[in-house]
């Protein structure tokens, strides 16, 4: 099983479309929404380089399952209400 930054940006552009409504998300966007800055955003995706942290906490953020975000495997969101930490 490969992880890829391409296929990764393309569910997570997919989140972002639903979630703006919109039908094209920027690169800038993106990199926004990861806590990243442009210009480090395009270095990591010409390298193919995946932010995990970054994406760790953009899937917590939207209640978003990371096997979904990185593999694809379902299901695409977790429960909204899971436990609490103390």
């Amino acid at each position: 099983m490969d992880i890829h930054f391409h296929n990764i940006m393309q569910r997570l552009e997919s989140v972002l479309r639903e979630k703006k409504d919109k039908e094209k998300i920027l690169n800038k966007e993106l990199a926004s929404e990861l806590g990243l800055t442009p210009d480090y955003y395009a270095v990591i995706k010409k390298r193919g380089k995946v932010p995990y942290l970054s994406l760790a906490l953009f899937a917590q953020k939207e209640h978003l399952n990371l096997n979904w975000l990185l593999l694809g495997s379902p299901p695409k969101r977790i429960c909204k209400g899971s436990s609490k930490a103390s």
